[in-house]
Order: C-alpha cells, then structure tokens, then sequence
C-alpha cells in the first residue's frame, strides 16, 4: 500500500502568492494612475512652470517670476473683464439651471405623468447635441433681421432688439443658450436622486396631513443636498470653463467676445492668448487663477451645502 503523498507548498511560493494578492489592486489601478500622471498631474505642473516664463510657443523660454500675474492682476483690463463675464454667465447662465432642473425632476419623477421617457430624452437631447450645432441654431433665434426672436418681438408691437451686436445683450444671449443646453442634464442628476429617496417617508408624513408642498420642503430638499452640491460644484466647473458657446455666438477669436467683450470669458481669454497671442506664460498663469478661483468656490459650495444638511439633522433629532 503506497504511503499517502502530502503537498507541501514552498515558502517561497506562498510568500509570492501572498504578495501577489496585495499588489493586485496597485495593478489593476496602475493604468489609470499612469494616464492620470500623464495627462492630469504633468499638464498642471507644466502650466505652473509656464506661469513663470514668458515663451511665444517656439524658441528658448524666459524666465519672468511672477510677473505675468502682475500683469494680470494690476494691468490687464481684458483679464478683470472676463472675469466679470465669466461670473455674471455663471450666475444667470449656470445657477439659474438648478432652479428650474429641481422642479422638472420633481414632475418628472411622478409616476402617474404620461409619456415620462419621451420628455427625459427630449430633456437630455440638447446636451448631447454639438455646440457648433447649437451655435448655428441660436444665431438664427437671436439673428437681428431675420431672427426668431424678433420677430416675435415684432409680432407682439415690441421693438427689434440686436441680441449679438448690442454688448448689454450679448451676455443674456450667451446665457438661454447655455440654459437650453445644460438644464436637462441637471435635470437627469436631479431625477436619479429623488429616485434614491424611499417613498416610506413621502407616505409617513402624508399620514401627518402633508400637502404636496410640504412633502418636497420637508422631505425632498433636505435629501437631495449631496446631490444639489454634486450638481452645483459641475455647473461651477463648467461655468469657469465656458468657452465654446460665447466663442461660436460672438464670432470666433477675431470678435473677441463681440462689442465691448461683452461675451469674452476667462476660458475664451485663455484659448486667444494661447492661440492667437501665442503668450503661453500669461495663458498658463489665468489657469492658475481660474483654478484657484474654482477651488475657492467649491470649498463655500461644500460649507454652504454642509450647514444646511447640518441645520436638516438637528431638525430631525428635535
């Protein structure tokens, strides 16, 4: 009778078995880390140092300190002017779209509307739509002869009004355009956040007589905060950014942002310096500040949004 063979595994074996189960997730991340170094990480150390010289793009760079934020800061009219762009579109062009997106999702999200789909995708399709499509289309809307617009405005006994060419309404242009785009995906995030929140709690407080209203004050506004914040720090992100809408309405880099810069943004303002100045120094040093800027507001964002949940809880408890 043969004796029974017992298997032995090597310690050496089953030390690298071991260390091969605890490099396995550093493996499995490592691609994305790669990319993230290469196209995340090296391009903002890059501009920081960009920031610090004075180069055209070809030949050697010069090293300037910090005198293209000087420049900025203390001389550059065009910069503080897109800067208030940047800011005013931010708040009636991007904030305004959560005002309008939280109530859609709460229509959208009642279960008894008819045809819920078809207005989620009709909802959705202007941002999945191409800018420069969208571009073409508004600047027909807003045309000054033949625009839509106005000839509403005309058929109502209002006056014309030069919607691209007037500086005072060229922001509120840049700004339907960018509410028309963006609302209906504001409005998706906000859907799938209401359909996080558990119908128990919309049927407890009906039992304590809650109306409609009162159902969304007290129930589905504290909870969709996290969401509201998510949402609000993109439209920060995406505000900051804006670059391709005010640069198809007004008419490329050659307009500038049209009369008196008037839609000339801090993304519009880095592009032409970066490609029509070819000043890649002052270019690299508003990333900078824009990204300073962004951080600084998603920071109140996340104080803002953190008091109210706060507020919310202690409401709870009492």
């Amino acid at each position: 009778m043969k004796k029974k063979q017992t298997i032995r595994v090597p310690r050496l074996l089953a030390r690298l078995s071991l260390n091969q189960q605890h490099l396995a997730p550093y493996l499995f991340l490592s691609p994305f880390v790669l990319l993230y170094l290469i196209f995340g990480f090296f391009p903002n150390i890059f501009a920081f140092f960009l920031s610090l010289q004075k180069w055209s793009g070809m030949g050697p760079m010069e090293f300037v300190g910090l005198r293209n934020f000087g420049q900025l800061l203390f001389e550059d009219k065009f910069f503080w002017q897109s800067l208030y762009n940047t800011g005013w579109l931010l708040l009636f062009g991007s904030f305004t779209q959560h005002i309008i997106a939280i109530p859609l999702a709460i229509i959208l999200n009642n279960k008894t509307l008819k045809g819920r789909d078809f207005f989620k995708t009709a909802y959705f399709l202007p941002f999945i739509t191409s800018a420069v499509s969208v571009a073409i289309i508004f600047n027909y809307v807003f045309g000054n002869n033949f625009g839509l617009l106005n000839y509403v405005f005309e058929a109502i006994g209002l006056p014309r009004i030069d919607w691209l060419g007037n500086k005072e309404y060229i922001k509120p242009s840049i700004a339907i355009m960018v509410n028309w785009r963006y609302i209906g995906w504001n409005t998706v995030i906000y859907l799938a956040g209401l359909q996080a929140i558990p119908e128990e709690l919309y049927e407890s407080v009906e039992i304590d007589g809650a109306n409609t209203l009162q159902k969304h004050i007290y129930i589905t506004l504290p909870l969709l905060i996290p969401i509201i914040f998510f949402a609000v720090t993109l439209s920060i992100i995406g505000g900051m950014q804006l670059f391709d809408d005010p640069y198809m309405l007004t008419g490329g880099y050659l307009n500038m942002g049209g009369t008196g810069s008037a839609g000339l943004t801090s993304a519009f303002y880095i592009m032409w310096l970066l490609q029509r100045a070819q000043r890649y120094g002052k270019g690299s040093a508003i990333t900078l500040l824009v990204f300073l800027i962004i951080i600084a507001m998603t920071v109140v964002n996340r104080l803002v949004t953190g008091r109210l949940q706060e507020d919310e809880t202690v409401k709870n408890i009492k």
